[in-house]
């Protein structure tokens, strides 16, 4: 993926690692299977994709790595997910190390959105979008584009003195 990137444009300049894989299952019916490929998607494809672009990235003294984590890697939402969890603490743990070993030519920051009307969202229980949206100062969940929006700030030169850091986008999530 990489070389057909550089083959193509010639440079990296930002890269987005945004995947996410969940199974809300109860912890004691959980299986190894399905932690390993939670960890897989939702850690091991950011550390991969990370390592493999910033090399791109140092070749040009430039670049802009932006990880998307969750609310739920800033906060123990839900027995159910507990190694979803895990893997969005990880992902935040490995944006500020890798903050400190690529700069100052590369920045490396965090989304840690909060309930987003996504696909992986999209077959809640009602009740539990009810509930859940009670908990939420602005009364809804996100939209995608109130998350790209903020990714767009981080790729961008308006955020030139931002790295290492954890933008929480949910609205007010109690």
């Amino acid at each position: 993926m990489i070389d057909k990137i550089t083959e193509t444009f010639g440079k990296i300049d930002i890269l987005v690692n945004n995947a996410g894989i969940v199974y809300d299952i109860p912890f004691m019916k959980k299986t190894l299977e399905q932690v390993k490929r939670t960890f897989e998607v939702n850690f091991n494809g950011v550390f991969l994709c990370s390592k493999y672009a910033a090399k791109v990235m140092k070749e040009i003294g430039s670049g802009t790595i932006i990880n998307i984590s969750s609310t739920n890697g800033t906060h123990t939402l839900n027995p159910e997910s507990a190694d979803y969890d895990a893997s969005k603490s990880a992902v935040i743990s490995l944006t500020k190390n890798l903050a400190e070993e690529l700069a100052p030519s590369i920045r490396v920051n965090c989304i840690a959105p909060g309930w987003i009307n996504t696909e992986i969202n999209k077959d809640l229980p009602k009740d539990y979008i009810k509930e859940e949206t009670e908990k939420i100062l602005v009364k809804r969940f996100g939209r995608p584009e109130e998350i790209a929006s903020v990714a767009i700030f981080l790729a961008s030169d308006d955020s030139s003195f931002i790295t290492r850091s954890v933008i929480i986008v949910d609205g007010g999530y109690l």
